[in-house]
């Protein structure tokens, strides 16, 4: 066991005991999935430079074989993207435990999410902030995670249907904000609804071939503080973004 696994069974272990965002386990965590476990997602994130250890928990609790398609043929526990409805792919965990880590959450936020899918980056959310919301464009993509998040005890969270460039102003402001989909600027709703001081993690770039990029609220505007890194994403599609 990794020190990774070692915290997370202690951190899971407090969690369902109290209830507290509790994830409730399937089977056992370290019991193969097709030959491979959530720790081989942990050697991934690693490998990509990923050292925050939370993050790295949430990657080696959270059963991405829950929140995976069925009848997919990929083994959910390989380090890639699954292929969802309407063209849609989930982001890579490595990608994902990358994006996470660069809005540094020490558990006290409050997180918007652009871009549901089927629920695996909202769990992770789940289990390093206070509360996420998370705003699908797809109503049958919603109703999935919506299932996936209750039937694996996650209650932090809130999964809506709607436009994400347009952000949720009915909840803000939020602490952090991560986007899922790339365009080549930060939508003005998004930025308007994070506190000061707040992070924004999005992919810059046209779909495709993006920068992800870390952004701070400093006097009321967003600067850009560092590069990610590269990846491929799906557009954003909204008012504030590209055109449907």
């Amino acid at each position: 066991m990794t020190r990774a696994s070692a915290g997370a069974a202690e951190r899971a272990g407090s969690f369902w005991r109290t209830g507290v965002r509790a994830l409730r386990p399937a089977r056992s965590y370290a019991e193969p999935v097709h030959g491979l476990t959530p720790a081989d997602l942990v050697e991934a994130a690693l490998r990509a430079g990923v050292r925050d250890q939370r993050v790295l928990e949430a990657l080696e609790t959270v059963p991405r074989a829950a929140f995976a398609p069925s009848g997919g043929g990929t083994d959910p526990y390989l380090d890639v993207p699954l292929p969802i409805p309407h063209a849609q792919v989930t982001t890579q965990p490595s990608l994902v435990a990358k994006m996470l880590e660069a809005l540094s959450l020490s558990g006290s936020e409050r997180v918007l999410e652009i871009g549901t899918g089927y629920g695996f980056q909202t769990a992770l959310l789940a289990w390093v902030a206070a509360f996420v919301w998370s705003v699908e464009r797809w109503g049958d993509l919603a109703a999935t995670a919506r299932a996936n998040l209750s039937a694996n005890g996650v209650r932090s969270v809130e999964v809506v249907v709607g436009d994400g460039t347009e952000g949720l102003a009915a909840h803000a402001p939020y602490d952090a904000v991560v986007v899922s989909a790339a365009f080549p600027a930060v939508p003005t709703p998004l930025a308007e609804q994070l506190v000061e001081g707040g992070r924004l993690v999005q992919p810059i770039g046209s779909g495709g071939d993006e920068q992800v990029v870390l952004f701070v609220k400093r006097k009321g505007r967003l600067e850009q503080r560092r590069f990610v890194t590269g990846a491929h994403f799906v557009r954003l599609y909204g008012r504030h973004g590209f055109a449907p």
